[in-house]
């Protein structure tokens, strides 16, 4: 990835996404990605968990490539669907959503010509 912010997960987070990116490993487009940005992530108690933190099952508005996404939930991925506003932490843009904060941006790969993805959290809505 050419640019990645910190980020923050609680420690809930953390061990359920682990779990869920080894075992989706090679199935899911986002599974590698995720289990990158939790090998490096911040881990805390729920509690201490900053304001505007994208957790799981929090609501985001977003910028992704150019077009704004207005209240997603960030949702594991058997209660994912795009059409209703729930997109999966398993997929590319999911894996990069968790543990963002308001106004953090992050980039990573489109293709093997030097393009790039670019997301910018607009605002966090805990559920």
């Amino acid at each position: 990835m050419t640019n990645r912010p910190d980020i923050i997960v609680t420690q809930n987070d953390h061990e359920e996404l682990i779990a869920l990116a080894l075992k989706a490993l090679g199935q899911a487009p986002g599974a590698a990605m995720l289990l990158q940005e939790m090998q490096r992530a911040k881990v805390v108690e729920p509690a201490a968990l900053p304001h505007g933190v994208l957790a799981m099952n929090d609501r985001v508005t977003f910028d992704y490539d150019g077009q704004t996404y207005r209240d997603f939930q960030l949702v594991y991925p058997q209660c994912a669907d795009f059409a209703d506003g729930r997109i999966s932490v398993l997929t590319p843009v999911g894996a990069a959503l968790i543990g963002l904060r308001d106004g953090q941006s992050i980039s990573w790969p489109a293709d093997r010509q030097g393009g790039a993805h670019r997301l910018t959290v607009k605002e966090v809505r805990a559920r």
